[in-house]
């Protein structure tokens, strides 16, 4: 085949394959045209998710009649003229290649009126092939609208996804450029309802206003600069920590990023306080001179390049390190203030127990236990005990026995995390939580193998606060969730309202687990999720069903939760490999202590 020079239109098309990949792409690029105009009000309209119409309205600048037919042609900006100003971009856009990337793709009317024009004029545009410009009325600003996306490549059209899909990116995208820009007043409405009202505030009522009063009540400030690096925002504390990365928010100069320098040093800031695969949760901006980091890496611009990429990862390193290891000097909106006791004349709590029972077995208070643990499934927890050999209140050494249990008997719990028991080679450690989170998991995996689980209503249904992606991904996903046992409705614009939670997991954290769940479900697509991730939901609703740390722990159920371990297949790690139990032998106690030596 000879070279040829490819038509315009099939470059602009190639183009909209890297800039245009589905309607919250169009939502980012034009509200960045919004805001480099200078606009305080921007009202965002959708119907259909955004494929169907998206129409952006603003109170900027506005286009003059005699640019208006530039605007939808490649490479035609006004943030940029000499490789200078690429070197120091400071606007959002500066390519000038979205609109008519856009233009390619989709039916596009643009109307503008710039402040010394006497009415606003339009131009439309179908299939990039741009009309006539026209007298029409509109205040300063522009009017952009967008419809019917890759009508013209149905091959592009069909890797689109659901609308509600569609809509909670479109949401995502709305949400960052809210949390960049409080000073601007911004209006979210999807077929005909409005979702989203922001009114122009302070930095940290939007950030109330976006991520909800929880997020901020859980966040340790952040503000600190060195030379021309300043970093500013909220990093959460561990216990706000999630199951993916969506309230992770990074933005350089304003422009929201994903850039894996920054990433990974706020991953190491948290290494000490958060293990596992929990993921911590921030709003940080860092401010830099333009000319220290290069933007123009990739035509969606999230990416970014640093020029000392080492010293940034510094910076941003120490100073979040240091925010999350200061002590608490109050209490945040929603926040509990930890009360410390003075030093002096301080005895921590005992554990009170008449008769320390080092040896007693599981008969009834397992069941007790487990029925309390686990919101009580009879039809999985009615066994019979496992046999014992030592008696009930036994004081001395267990004998050498093949029926005494691997796990041995509780003697004691420590600060709430840990049980201790006592078994024939010496000292066992269990960590109570990661024990219980594997038992549990493997039960809902055994109950919902024979079949849907069993569902328990509330008898007060939880009514949580959730975004507007969250809603959108629970209506898109309530067969899936039904199948898991959770009955979800939508009850406001930015509330869910939970009727019934899977038996085991009544007694759980229904809002934390409701949140996991649905960031799960947002990572993969709802074909696949009952079949291919099935097991990673089980672990997260195991996670936040299991007992938790701090809760006191009678001997009785210590030891209920012992056999229960042994019963229970892959018992030695947890859901996230991270190890159930120690065990310490005689001769490795006798070493602690020099014995024999």
């Amino acid at each position: 085949m000879p070279i040829r020079q490819l038509p315009d239109l099939l470059i602009s098309q190639i183009a909209a394959g890297e800039v245009v990949e589905r309607p919250a792409s169009v939502l980012k690029e034009v509200l960045e045209n919004s805001l480099d105009a200078g606009a305080t009000r921007i009202d965002v309209q959708l119907e259909e998710g955004g494929v169907r119409l998206l129409r952006i309205t603003d109170d900027g600048s506005g286009i003059p009649k005699d640019e208006l037919s530039l605007a939808l042609a490649r490479h035609a900006t006004s943030k940029i003229a000499t490789l200078d100003d690429l070197e120091g971009v400071a606007s959002y856009g500066f390519r000038g290649e979205a609109l008519a990337s856009i233009a390619s793709v989709a039916r596009v009317s643009l109307t503008s009126r710039s402040a010394d024009a006497g009415h606003a004029w339009r131009l439309s545009s179908n299939s990039g092939g741009a009309g006539q410009i026209e007298p029409a009325a509109g205040t300063q600003g522009t009017v952009l609208e967008v419809a019917d996306l890759y009508f013209n490549t149905p091959a592009r059209r069909k890797f689109l996804k659901t609308e509600g899909t569609e809509y909670g990116h479109c949401v995502d995208v709305f949400q960052r450029m809210a949390l960049a820009r409080p000073d601007v007043s911004f209006t979210l409405s999807h077929n005909g309802s409005v979702r989203q009202r922001l009114a122009a505030t302070s930095p940290e009522q939007r950030l109330k206003d976006v991520l909800g009063p929880e997020f901020a009540g859980q966040t340790r400030a952040v503000e600190e600069s060195a030379g021309p690096l300043r970093l500013s925002g909220l990093a959460a504390l561990p216990a706000y920590s999630r199951a993916n990365r969506d309230a992770q928010f990074f933005y350089v100069n304003g422009r929201f990023v994903r850039d894996k320098v920054l990433a990974h040093a706020a991953r190491e800031a948290y290494a000490d306080i958060l293990h596992g695969s929990r993921h911590p949760a921030y709003v940080l901006f860092l401010e830099l001179d333009p000319r220290g980091v290069d933007v123009n890496v990739h035509p969606a611009k999230t990416e970014v390049r640093f020029r000392d990429s080492r010293g940034i990862h510094q910076f941003v390193f120490h100073v979040l390190q240091r925010a999350l290891a200061a002590p608490i000097q109050g209490a945040s909106e929603g926040a509990a203030t930890p009360s410390f006791p003075p030093p002096q004349n301080y005895a921590p709590p005992l554990q009170h127990q008449t008769t320390l029972a080092v040896a007693e077995p599981a008969t009834r208070a397992y069941l007790d236990f487990a029925r309390s643990a686990f919101a009580d499934a009879s039809t999985v927890l009615e066994r019979p005990p496992l046999p014992v050999a030592a008696p009930a209140y036994a004081t001395t050494a267990l004998p050498h026995s093949q029926t005494a249990p691997p796990l041995g008997y509780a003697i004691a719990q420590l600060h709430g995390v840990y049980v201790l028991a006592q078994n024939e080679a010496g000292l066992v450690l269990v960590d109570m939580h990661a024990a219980h989170e594997r038992i549990l998991y493997e039960r809902i995996k055994n109950v919902l193998d024979a079949g849907a689980p069993p569902s328990q209503p509330l008898l007060i249904p939880a009514l949580i606060h959730a975004s507007e992606g969250e809603i959108a991904c629970a209506m898109e996903h309530a067969d899936t969730l039904r199948q898991l046992g959770f009955e979800l409705a939508a009850a406001g614009p930015q509330e869910l309202i939970v009727r019934a939670v899977p038996t085991l997991l009544a007694n759980g954290d229904v809002p934390a687990l409701i949140r996991a769940l649905l960031g799960d479900l947002r990572e993969q697509p709802a074909s696949r999720v009952i079949d291919a991730r099935r097991n990673e939901l089980l672990a997260t609703m195991a996670c936040h069903g299991a007992v938790r740390a701090n809760r006191s722990l009678t001997v009785p159920e210590m030891n209920a939760l012992l056999r229960d371990m042994e019963a229970t297949e892959r018992a030695d790690q947890c859901n996230h490999g991270r190890p159930t139990w120690a065990q310490l032998s005689m001769k490795d106690l006798d070493k602690l202590f020099l014995r024999g030596q």
